[in-house]
């Protein structure tokens, strides 16, 4: 019963993450670069984002040239 209270009793912090967001929306801040995580979370995000790309349009360039494998001839 005890964390019940905890919940209860918590002090109510959406007026001050409003402000927060609203302020950075007023600096035209997009919404996933805000939080304080977001550059830890986004370059990993960018970089499997833009490698998949890369690496599909690498396979598409060997596969129209007639080559089925990564390196090589064939």
């Amino acid at each position: 019963m005890g964390s019940l209270h905890s919940l209860v009793d918590a002090p109510n912090r959406v007026p001050e993450h409003q402000k927060f967001y609203q302020r950075a929306y007023k600096q035209h801040t997009r919404l996933w670069r805000i939080g304080n995580r977001s550059s830890i979370l986004f370059l990993p995000y960018q970089v499997c984002l833009w490698g998949t790309f890369g690496a599909t349009l690498y396979m598409l360039g060997r596969k129209a040239l007639g080559h089925n494998t990564w390196f090589g001839k064939d």
